[in-house]
């Protein structure tokens, strides 16, 4: 009978550790969102991490009529970066991020989690390169 305990508490904690992965470190999905940054603090009462908000172009109504931006909340793990995205309040910046199924305390509020920046430097036109002589500067990424 004690073996069968035993298997049986095995099992059920090898099921809790994998639903425990998977709700918190599967990455359920990554890509890049484009907008204005509004803000990056760092908030917290006992895990101190730095949280941003990306106000995206176009509107939408959560309200019938009701108009509201896109917002993206997001949370940034790593200082430097944070850092880096501080110095950009206010600018159009494109965001590369991991999304997880639940956010962990230490990680951030959010299960959104931005891990580097995307730059893009194209001119107005097209034809503004060719009559200036300039040439578009290729993509930049910050990352860890």
């Amino acid at each position: 009978m004690r073996k069968f305990w035993a298997v049986a508490i095995l099992l059920l904690l090898a099921i809790g550790a994998g639903a425990f992965y998977f709700r918190f470190y599967f990455v359920y999905g990554e890509g890049v969102k484009s907008g204005e940054l509004n803000y990056v603090v760092k908030k917290g009462l006992i895990f101190k991490t730095y949280e941003g908000k990306l106000i995206q172009s176009g509107i939408r109504s959560k309200a019938a009529g009701s108009i509201q931006s896109y917002e993206f909340n997001f949370s940034v793990e790593n200082k430097e970066l944070a850092e880096r995205l501080m110095l950009e309040g206010g600018k159009v910046v494109e965001l590369r991020y991991k999304e997880y199924f639940g956010a962990l305390p230490w990680r951030g509020f959010t299960k959104y989690i931005v891990d580097s920046i995307i730059t893009h430097n194209i001119p107005a036109l097209p034809e503004a390169s060719v009559l200036n002589n300039t040439q578009p500067t290729e993509q930049l990424q910050l990352s860890e």
